[in-house]
């Protein structure tokens, strides 16, 4: 069956003769999406804030390049860094102007080495927190263990009248299944279509929690594969970050994308920056 994947992905490369693949909710195949441009493209603005959540061990380092790259290129600006504290206290620094500029928020977790369950929790308090400032409506971004738990919030807080809604999400990396490779039993398209043929104890969870999930939300899951015969991003399966494709499909609009070679590592995609405008993309649209 390894050969059945190989050939999944074989194809994939062969249709997008590129460094990223992608697909949506309306078809299990993989599309051709074009090289990332270096021509600054002019983005209609918002008011509505975008988290930046990292993952295990992260710092701010984490999400710093992006957010760096991302305020250069006058797409979005960095307006407000959220720190929360082992006990789940969240302190600001910098505030939110108001301003229709795509304002950035990055949440780092003091304890950065603790479960997506204590994340969930404190991104609970990082976003009651900006409620009760008035900020109704945000957006959430996640790398790895950030979008497990970023996912996780999603559908354990359901009509929270103390949260904002969440508008879109992202998740880059993220280890859905947990470490689970199914890539020798099925097809990317199979995957993409049907879901995981083992899962873990996390992805069990999500099944049984997403009938809470906002059916507006969009959603984007970024995936990276080092090489034809590396079906991974060095530290998370590709199988594991597109797992929940299938399930959140059902019911919301869900894109898929894959990114390929050395700058497809686990912790190179969020400094990637073909990376950084599928997220612009996805996220302030032309």
């Amino acid at each position: 069956m390894k050969k059945m994947f190989i050939m999944g992905l074989f194809l994939l490369v062969l249709a997008g003769c590129g460094n990223t693949a992608q697909t949506s909710s309306n078809s299990a195949q993989a599309k051709p999406e074009k090289k990332a441009e270096t021509t600054v493209v002019k983005r209609t603005k918002s008011a509505v804030p975008t988290l930046f959540i990292h993952g295990y061990s992260g710092t701010e380092n984490s999400f710093g390049g992006m957010l760096k790259r991302l305020e250069k290129s006058d797409i979005a600006k960095k307006e407000v860094l959220m720190k929360v504290s082992p006990v789940g206290e969240v302190t600001l620094t910098g505030q939110l102007s108001g301003k229709k500029d795509n304002p950035l928020i990055q949440v780092l977790f003091e304890d950065n080495k603790n479960n997506e369950w204590s994340q969930t929790e404190w991104l609970y308090n990082c976003l009651a927190t900006l409620k009760k400032a008035g900020i109704n409506q945000v957006n959430l971004v996640g790398h790895s263990m950030g979008g497990v738990s970023g996912l996780r919030y999603l559908m354990t807080y359901p009509n929270d009248e103390t949260q904002p809604q969440i508008l879109k999400f992202v998740a880059i990396g993220a280890p859905f299944n947990d470490f689970l490779d199914t890539s020798e039993s099925q097809s990317v398209a199979d995957l993409l279509k049907n879901g995981p043929n083992e899962v873990s104890s996390r992805y069990q969870d999500y099944q049984n929690l997403v009938g809470n999930l906002d059916q507006k939300i969009q959603i984007l899951l970024l995936a990276g594969q080092l090489d034809q015969n590396n079906f991974s991003d060095g530290t998370v399966p590709l199988t594991s970050a597109l797992s929940v494709n299938a399930l959140l499909s059902q019911t919301n609009k869900v894109t898929s994308k894959i990114f390929y070679g050395a700058n497809a590592q686990h912790s190179q995609l969020h400094e990637n920056k073909a990376v950084d405008q599928a997220v612009a993309n996805f996220l302030w649209p032309q």
